[in-house]
């Protein structure tokens, strides 16, 4: 496993949220003189992506997060992502943040698989942090944030070699193994089947600084070529038009991680039949995990400046629908399968320790999945976040 995978699973998965979250706001979005007061208003989008922008790209916990460290759980993780998507005045149910994270981790999964080669994953990081920088173009303080985040990626990565971004691959590609939900949008361009599982394609550009398959070459033991013998492909592969670029701006060629809900088209998820059956065995896994107070006193730690935004005064909170009728989500809500729901633990972090012992006495509450070793140190930084929170 790789301790370099965590930045760019959380600012790829973090992308693709924020992907999501501006294409229904937009389309829920009323004229603000037209607008009701608990409508949505093209002010009210601007200060939601703002908001959740500059919590996922705060200073503090970027530079925790870039620190080597194994990938958390899959409900840790998505417990982050649920502070993130309430850290302004939108609010979303249950059913609607259960399928903005599918459609998050299934994108990104896609964009796993189809990478030309492994160091392209960091050309797909840098279309999601591009795209994210047109969301702020208008704050300067938000935008040096996102660019700060820009030059850790270049120093952190643009270093490693082809080995340990295969590596890096391999990580994101287990952490995602288990996830086979159905996107329509995946559906209706036949890049996925009906199971969930993805089609890779077998024609295209080969990767760069690779040849077109379809020529064998034979050497002697001086190194001098002695035979050449040409074969047939089932694909139509050819050459890249160039490498993308890795710096700061560029020219980035791979489109992986670019916004494909710049279109407008209805995207659903559904779960496949393996996904169904995997959740209905869940529970027996389940055991406590002896390290739970020291999770959560760290996740207090890390996530004390993702503050959850409450409305104030006469300010209420806007419900976002990630459905195309009321009817729809709560029909997803009830027929979610129970193991797959995940609740949002707000977490206060301060420094006063009957605070800190509440918390820890919160978490002590719960069942946790995915038990670490007894022997492994509590004092590592940032060692596999709350597991199964």
């Amino acid at each position: 496993m790789s301790a370099r995978a965590l930045p760019l699973l959380f600012l790829n998965l973090g992308g693709e949220m924020l992907y999501i979250l501006d294409q229904r706001l937009r389309a829920q979005s009323i004229p603000g003189e037209k607008a009701r007061k608990d409508e949505w208003t093209d002010v009210d989008r601007k200060r939601v992506m703002n908001d959740i922008i500059a919590t996922m790209f705060n200073k503090k916990f970027m530079e925790e997060l870039f620190k080597p460290q194994e990938l958390y759980s899959k409900k840790a993780l998505r417990t982050v992502y649920d502070r993130l998507a309430h850290a302004s005045i939108m609010r979303l149910n249950q059913a609607s943040m259960d399928k903005l994270y599918d459609l998050m981790t299934m994108a990104f999964k896609y964009q796993v698989l189809l990478c030309p080669r492994p160091k392209d994953i960091l050309l797909v990081t840098f279309n999601h942090l591009d795209a994210i920088k047109d969301f702020v173009s208008d704050s300067p303080a938000i935008l040096n944030q996102v660019d700060e985040t820009f030059r850790q990626l270049i120093e952190t990565y643009g270093c490693l070699s082809a080995g340990e971004f295969q590596l890096i691959r391999q990580t994101l590609l287990i952490f995602f193994q288990d996830m086979h939900i159905r996107v329509s949008i995946f559906l209706k361009d036949k890049v996925q089947n009906s199971n969930g599982r993805f089609v890779l394609p077998i024609s295209g550009p080969v990767p760069w600084g690779t040849e077109v398959p379809g020529l064998i070459r034979m050497f002697n033991r001086n190194g001098d070529e002695v035979k050449r013998t040409e074969f047939t492909t089932d694909g139509n592969y050819v050459p890249p038009q160039r490498e993308g670029s890795f710096d700061l701006y560029g020219d980035r060629v791979l489109k992986l991680g670019t916004n494909m809900y710049s279109v407008s088209r209805p995207v659903e998820t559904h779960m496949s039949g393996s996904s169904k059956n995997a959740a209905s065995h869940a529970k027996e896994n389940i055991v406590p995990n002896p390290l739970a107070k020291e999770e959560l006193n760290f996740l207090a730690r890390l996530l004390g400046g993702l503050d959850t935004k409450t409305p104030g005064g006469s300010e209420t909170g806007f419900r976002l629908n990630l459905f195309r009728t009321d009817e729809e989500e709560e029909h997803a809500a009830l027929t979610r399968p129970e193991e797959l729901s995940y609740k949002v633990i707000d977490i206060e972090a301060t420094q006063e320790p009957g605070r800190r012992a509440e918390l820890s006495r919160i978490l002590g509450e719960l069942e946790v999945a995915e038990p670490r070793p007894a022997s492994a140190g509590k004092g590592e930084e940032l060692l596999a976040l709350m597991d199964g929170l």
